[in-house]
């Protein structure tokens, strides 16, 4: 289980797909991670979940997460103006973002990280693939980096 200062967080999967939310909660769930996940849509629900905006008031339903899984490519609002608008919030950039994408651009790539992304990663196109991934997401993200302690009244 992924702790900051003792207590599990939540992980923010931003993604448009519903099979890829799908394969994401089951490849976490097969590494045994019981963290708390939370799915939106697209850019624009990313925003109002971490703004707590419209039908994510409560934020003890929704609390701010401690990792976001963003996908680039969605409608409305796509993952590189949610992450521009994000990271320019000195609110809310310290939070990690971790692009999991079908994209292999260079241009995405690079435009990713100049935008403040922490990690770009193509997404696997087999489940064994993805619980590979997410089990080494896991020991890097949670067990061998230093996260950000959540502020109070976050």
């Amino acid at each position: 289980m992924i702790r900051n200062q003792g207590k599990p967080i939540t992980i923010l999967l931003v993604d448009d797909d519903p099979d890829d939310r799908m394969l994401v909660r089951n490849g976490l769930s097969e590494y045994r991670l019981a963290n708390n996940l939370q799915t939106v849509e697209d850019g624009e629900e990313m925003m109002d979940y971490l703004y707590h905006r419209g039908k994510y008031t409560d934020p003890v339903e929704y609390p701010r997460p401690g990792l976001i899984l963003l996908d680039l490519n969605m409608p409305k609002k796509d993952g590189r103006e949610a992450l521009m608008e994000m990271k320019s919030d000195s609110s809310l950039r310290q939070i990690p973002v971790i692009i999991l994408t079908t994209s292999k651009a260079e241009e995405d790539v690079f435009r990713s990280y100049d935008l403040g992304a922490n990690s770009f990663i193509t997404k696997p196109v087999t489940f064994g693939a993805l619980v590979d991934l997410m089990k080494v997401l896991g020991t890097y993200w949670f067990e061998i980096v230093e996260l950000p302690a959540v502020k109070v009244g976050d």
